[in-house]
């Protein structure tokens, strides 16, 4: 990307990170940039628009490919689970998480233990419960984006110049003042959330020709999304009681998870719970990622994302933009494992563990979306009986 790219990059991520945290940074805040070595120069630029702005910044190196393989395959369990001193408190007290990432490497942990990159999710949780803690008491926020590289276009079937563009429309830098245009998406994203919001719906049924899936959305649920969270960000979701989940769902997408290419997944979900039907690539490697906690294998989000919205038309090999695919038909996604606590309407000071298991919350150190987009229709069950299409052809029926 040229300096000008990297700029208006900056600038977007900035606004992100505002608007996900819902008000303005004040002077020596503590934000924290996290980044793949390729992403120096967008990480530059943006050091430089934070520290302007007087807000206190620590950027961390993310863990390279080899090293990362040499600890999961050469560390004990102790090393494993081991948190460095101050780590805990360093999170406690931090109001901002920025994730540059540029991966240069998909399955460099291939070979690795599924169960060994478990143990270091799990001794890890505890940064993502601060982390929400925080954030709903309004004192953090983040953000996240991705930059090219050629690992990631080469597991994308393109050229980087392709890579390239892509990023570049789906995140409007190509036209003169990207924040903005954000703030347009933002606020058409809050029309519908408001719409789906006055329904009141009990239930929804997504059919495509390959799946049949009923979510119980819950008591006292909200839908969110373009929160300025990711970059770029067009979906809509919430996170369901876990409980209801029945029937099947397919993910005609792939996906890259710790180094192992997963593709044609289809789940079975009885009472909530899903075990694997089977998958073109990586049935095993499911398995295992659903058994990682008791609610590895349960449904954690529910998302939707119109086409309207969208620039994004082909795979990606990379999550942020594939859970943000628009194409010709839109794409629905889910996600087994943890669940989103800010999707809860209510005051989120008051989600306490028992609260959270009452209303059907799933909590688990998974976090995996499985992306569908063939044509669907999606059906809601409204609490007064009625049944409604609330999204067809790709695109919400607001």
């Amino acid at each position: 990307m040229t300096p000008a790219l990297l700029e208006k990059y900056a600038a977007v991520l900035e606004w992100g990170l505002e608007t996900a945290r819902g008000k303005q940074y004040k002077p020596y805040e503590t934000v924290l940039i996290r980044y793949d070595v390729d992403a120096l120069p967008l990480t530059e630029a943006l050091w430089r628009r934070l520290i302007s702005r007087k807000l206190n910044v620590t950027a961390r190196l993310l863990t390279p490919p080899v090293m990362e393989k040499d600890f999961y395959a050469l560390s004990d369990a102790r090393q494993r689970g081991f948190v460095a001193a101050g780590e805990r408190e360093f999170y406690e007290n931090l109001n901002g998480n920025i994730y540059l990432g540029a991966p240069s490497s998909l399955t460099h942990l291939k070979e690795i233990d599924p169960k060994r990159i478990a143990e270091v999710a799990r001794s890890r949780k505890f940064v993502r419960d601060i982390m929400e803690a925080r954030e709903a008491s309004g004192k953090f926020g983040w953000t996240l984006c991705t930059l090219a590289t050629e690992e990631l276009a080469k597991r994308a079937g393109c050229s980087m110049t392709e890579y390239e563009k892509q990023i570049i429309r789906a995140c409007f830098l190509d036209v003169a003042d990207p924040a903005a245009r954000w703030k347009e998406i933002h606020g058409a994203a809050m029309d519908i959330k408001d719409w789906l919001g006055s329904l009141k719906i009990r239930s929804v049924r997504i059919e495509t020709a390959n799946m049949d899936l009923e979510i119980n959305i819950g008591e006292k649920r909200r839908f969110l999304g373009v929160s300025g969270h990711n970059v770029p960000s067009f979906e809509i979701f919430t996170s369901p009681d876990w409980r209801g989940a029945r029937g099947i769902w397919y993910a005609d997408q792939p996906s890259y998870r710790s180094g192992n290419l997963v593709e044609g997944v289809k789940l079975e979900f009885t009472a909530g719970r899903a075990k694997v039907l089977g998958a073109h690539k990586g049935a095993e490697f499911t398995r295992q990622m659903l058994a990682m906690d008791p609610g590895a294998c349960r449904i954690g989000e529910f998302s939707l994302t119109d086409k309207r919205f969208s620039r994004i038309d082909r795979f990606m090999a990379d999550t942020l933009f594939d859970e943000n695919y628009g194409g010709k038909n839109g794409n629905s996604h889910i996600a087994v494992g943890n669940a989103y606590l800010d999707t809860y309407s209510g005051k989120q000071s008051a989600l306490d563990k028992a609260a959270k298991t009452a209303l059907g919350y799933n909590e688990s150190a998974l976090h995996w979306d499985l992306v569908n987009t063939e044509p669907k229709t999606v059906t809601a069950r409204l609490v007064s009986g009625a049944s409604m299409v609330i999204y067809d052809n790709g695109q919400f029926a607001r």
